[in-house]
């Protein structure tokens, strides 16, 4: 009995140590997950989950139509680093699955908008905070967007990660509908 727990233990651990160090999307080349005239992702909040978060945490209400939108999928919607983020007809809408106890955003993601056409996530999967790909400083640019993301390796804490690396995204507004396709990725700071 003692060496079958002994050995379940062992393996959770090699597993754990192993799905740490799976290569995330950011260590494989870019391929858009996006596409023309898709759909916004579905959320795990719904309207009391959205509407506790918004009065506990002294939250706006969701003010644009593209906030608006995010919060009918499911999601809380949230400023962004505490901002708006609009440029032109595109907006980014911070979308957060739930706010902890102090009001920390949980599972997240960036979704764009194109005149108030969803055109993708910056992610192809939901984010953490503190966690390797996690989202941090969003940039305009004359061609689209630049966000930087944190790359944390095992023993990092959870307030600093190894590095930083920055995904380019051109808009692209020729097809069916608008969508965000990731460009490239390079490494902007490592400590």
């Amino acid at each position: 009995m003692k060496r079958a727990a002994a050995a379940l233990i062992l393996v959770l651990v090699l597993v754990g140590a192993a799905l740490a160090q799976a290569p995330v999307w950011l260590d494989r080349p870019l391929q858009n997950w996006n596409k023309a005239g898709g759909n916004l992702p579905r959320g795990a909040a719904d309207t009391s989950d959205r509407d506790d978060a918004i009065e506990r945490c002294k939250m706006k209400p969701p003010e644009t139509a593209n906030a608006r939108a995010v919060a009918s999928a499911g999601w809380v919607p949230q400023l962004y680093l505490d901002r708006e983020l609009i440029k032109g007809d595109v907006e980014i809408v911070g979308a957060v699955s739930g706010l902890d106890a102090m009001c920390a955003p949980m599972d997240y993601n960036l979704y764009v908008f194109l005149g108030g056409r969803y055109a993708g996530a910056v992610s192809p999967r939901v984010m953490s905070p503190g966690t390797d790909a996690s989202a941090g400083a969003v940039r305009f640019t004359d061609e689209g967007i630049t966000v930087e993301f944190a790359r944390y390796k095992p023993g990092d804490s959870t307030c600093c990660p190894t590095s930083r690396v920055a995904v380019r995204y051109r808009i692209d507004r020729s097809g069916d509908g608008p969508v965000v396709v990731p460009v490239d990725v390079r490494t902007t700071r490592s400590y």
